[in-house]
């Protein structure tokens, strides 16, 4: 049995199919809190100043709604309002590199909303601007996430130019009726075209982005959209489920309830998602993650280097991550901290201080222990007690003693092998990776309603 295989036990899956977290930091967002300051974020500037830096900017503009969608964006074809959104991200971009003028990007994601919302002269502004207030590393991995209706070959080759290196495709769906429900009608010629593009132009990791449970989703049409996306061979594949909030996300009103899979049919879509890229020779990272075994983030987990973050699985764990633009995130040391999630009140923000922080967190000796915990368990399927024992002090068993009697309820249904020394997720176990990780988490085991189900 290979250490990277993944198999699908039915009965194991139904009987955990409740709400975890799913990790992209501890303690997760629900625990921000706005009586965090603008001291704090200072403070942990302070105290970490040599680490390399992640830098992610918030693009929040979409021409058209994807009805699916729950990001944070603003749906607008007036191209001048983001223009107007440039001019303040410099007045932010200015105030925060000020910060970290000696430290090195070796990391950079434009995320969104559609960054390739961006003119050509809109996307060079912002490059630069970054280029000229942060030492960008010439090896960084500088990467963007695009919808395929946005962007032609012409917009590839400018980006390559600008230093893009890397590509997240956000296709979801290759049925035309999937796509005219959910509002994101896609040629899937020109989407051949440009990922083989891309190829041709040397991008070093393609990724792209999948959805199962949308309305009039079947077992058989979603595992057609498997067999082009295996034909479009990009590196890394991610597979999310759609959580139907219509009470909480207005754009899932516009999307029948009758038309969404019965819970039942998307379990079999991800199993079947579960063993058709198995088969297919890419390696399961985690929770919805896959990559091609010769991809960094497969290497980097199979040599226990893995990490994760608020962009999910990345190479650079050991960065910090510092978030522009509204909604942005950061996390520097022990420290998270948020954003204005408003554009109004993000552009006031700005005008009033340079700079828009909303929210964040502090965490204590004990959260950092169980971050690094947690991250170690989602990114490796495995803990040894003595990596802990010696940092921080403390006689693992005896700490997390409450917390191995959970784990051994995990071992009677086969998720994970317990020794004297650690443990490790079994191919089984690592389906529910998020339910393993949260015998650890002392916030979240009793706000798990607040989270999507793990399957």
């Amino acid at each position: 049995m290979q250490s990277n295989e993944v198999f699908w036990d039915s009965e194991l899956i139904a009987k955990y199919d409740t709400p975890a977290p799913r990790y992209t930091s501890y303690p997760t967002a629900i625990e921000f809190n706005q009586e965090f300051s603008e001291q704090d974020f200072l403070q942990a500037f302070q105290k970490y100043p040599d680490k390399n830096l992640s830098v992610y900017v918030h693009i929040p503009f979409c021409h058209k709604l994807c009805y699916f969608c729950g990001c944070n964006k603003v749906v607008t074809t007036h191209q001048e309002k983001a223009d107007i959104y440039l001019d303040f991200l410099e007045r932010e971009i200015k105030a925060r590199a000020a910060l970290f003028k000696n430290r090195t990007v070796t990391q950079l994601h434009w995320g969104g909303g559609t960054p390739t919302y961006l003119t050509y002269a809109q996307a060079k502004r912002l490059m630069d601007l970054l280029r000229n207030y942060f030492h960008i590393d010439a090896e960084a991995e500088i990467s963007l996430e695009m919808d395929p209706r946005e962007i032609d070959n012409a917009y590839l080759d400018y980006l390559r130019t600008l230093g893009f290196n890397r590509i997240s495709i956000g296709i979801q769906d290759f049925n035309p009726e999937v796509q005219r429900l959910i509002n994101r009608e896609q040629d899937e010629t020109q989407i051949f075209g440009l990922i083989q593009h891309a190829k041709d132009l040397g991008f070093e990791s393609i990724s792209v982005d999948l959805i199962y449970g949308l309305p009039k989703q079947s077992l058989e049409s979603f595992h057609h959209t498997l067999e082009k996306i295996k034909e479009l061979d990009p590196d890394r594949i991610s597979v999310f489920n759609f959580a139907y909030l219509p009470n909480l996300i207005r754009a899932h009103k516009m999307i029948n309830a009758a038309d969404i899979p019965e819970a039942s049919v998307k379990l079999k879509m991800f199993e079947d998602t579960i063993h058709f890229f198995r088969d297919s020779d890419y390696q399961f990272i985690g929770m919805d993650h896959f990559a091609k075994k010769t991809d960094e983030l497969a290497i980097l987990q199979n040599e226990g280097r893995l990490h994760r973050n608020f962009q999910g699985y990345t190479t650079q764990g050991e960065t910090d991550l510092i978030g522009l633009g509204v909604s942005a995130i950061s996390m520097i040391g022990d420290m998270y901290a948020q954003n204005e999630k408003i554009l109004p009140q993000y552009y006031e923000a700005v005008d009033e201080k340079e700079t828009a922080l909303l929210r964040g967190f502090k965490l204590s000796e004990e959260d950092c222990l169980r971050r690094d915990i947690i991250k170690k368990i989602v990114c490796d399927f495995q803990l040894q007690f003595e990596d802990y024992e010696q940092e921080y002090s403390i006689d693992f068993k005896e700490k997390f003693s409450e917390e191995l009697e959970e784990l051994r309820m995990f071992e009677k249904d086969g998720l994970l092998e317990l020794s004297q020394q650690g443990f490790t997720v079994t191919p089984v176990g690592r389906l529910l990776i998020r339910h393993i990780a949260m015998a650890f988490d002392t916030y979240s085991k009793a706000k798990r309603q607040r989270f999507s189900k793990a399957i």
